[in-house]
This record gives structure tokens, sequence and C-alpha cells, in this order.
């Protein structure tokens, strides 16, 4: 029991090492003080429902893998989850921890090229946890539109961030926003929306 705690604690340090050597080396790409929490991403991963769609699901920013490993607790097999990670150091440390993942080093802004032969591959929903509060409004639409292309009509892009209001502007001709939660024991505490085609 003692051996196991002593273990879990260790490859939490390394992953909150391994996150704040990224912040310090691409502050722009890391849009939290902390990894994600536990509680968050597990309800984040809640929208996924690949097992009623048969298809895979897209990851954004996966970063230490703490999305990645709930999506996989929600029954989703390694190998239909497509995710995408910019950091050359998170994208090696994610190949290593989750071998039977798809992850692609990549940017989520460009994912016609990033996603290469997939870039025509229709997933049953996007996890998102790309920092838009660091990139220009016109390049966080455009990213969205891109994805809900990607995606079955009422299928959601869930999104996490951490400001007050929706990181993307509304646009009801063209999509739907909703709030879907708020999380407190995340550090900083963080909302997640969700986006769907109208």
């Amino acid at each position: 029991m003692a051996l196991r705690l002593k273990e879990r604690f260790e490859k939490k340090f390394d992953d909150e090492i391994r996150f704040f050597k990224g912040m310090m080396q691409g502050p722009k790409t890391v849009g939290a003080i902390a990894p994600t929490s536990s509680i968050t991403a597990r309800r984040m991963a809640s929208v996924v429902d690949t097992v009623h769609s048969g298809l895979p699901v897209l990851e954004l920013g996966p970063g230490t893998g703490v999305i990645t490993k709930a999506i996989l607790a929600r029954g989703v097999k390694p190998e239909d989850i497509v995710s995408v990670e910019y950091s050359e150091d998170f994208f090696q440390h994610l190949t290593r921890t989750y071998p039977k993942v798809r992850f692609i080093h990549g940017d989520a802004f460009n994912l016609g090229k990033t996603l290469g032969a997939l870039s025509e591959q229709k997933f049953d929903s996007v996890v998102s946890a790309v920092p838009l509060l660091n990139f220009p409004m016109e390049a966080r639409i455009s990213m969205l539109e891109d994805l809900l292309d990607r995606i079955p009509a009422g299928r959601p892009v869930m999104q996490i961030s951490y400001g007050p209001v929706s990181p993307i502007i509304a646009r009801p001709h063209r999509y739907h926003i909703q709030h879907y939660d708020f999380i407190v024991r995340n550090i900083p505490p963080a909302q997640l929306w969700v986006y769907r085609r109208a």
C-alpha cells in the first residue's frame, strides 16, 4: 500500500515538473498554472460516446495526459483516440505513457496538415485543452469551425478555459454555445464550454 502511494506521488510530481517545464519553455502553448485536475478531466471526457457512434475521438492539447487517461477510463479503446500535441516534450512523454493511443505532434490550428492521412476522418467528438485565450479571436473561431466540420451535427466540441466567459464569441447562426460546468477543484478554477453546430 505504502509503495503504491509512493509510486502515485512520484508520478504526479513528475507530471507537474514536466508541466512547469513546458510552461517555462513555451508559455503561449500552456494555458494554466498547473495540470488539469482528474475531476475536470473526467467531466471533459464525459461527452465522449465512441461506443454508439463507432467513430474515434479527437483530443487536442493532451499535455501530461490527464484527460487522455479520463477518456480511456470511459472504455474508449486507445486506438480510438487521435490526440494532437504541440509540445515535443509532452508528445514524447505521452507516446511512452500511452503507447497505443494515436498521438500526433503538430498544430491544432492547422489540422488539415497535422492530421495527414486522417485529415478526412470524421470524429465522434472533440475534447480540447488548447489555451485559446492565448490566441486571436479569429484564429479561435476558425479552429472551432474546422472542428465542427469534423464531427456529426449535434455532437460536441468540449473546451476548457479559465476566463469568466466563453473563449469563443457567439455566432448563433453558425454554432451554439453551452456553459457545461464550473470546476472549483482545479488550479485555477476551470470553466467548461460545449460548442455544437447550429
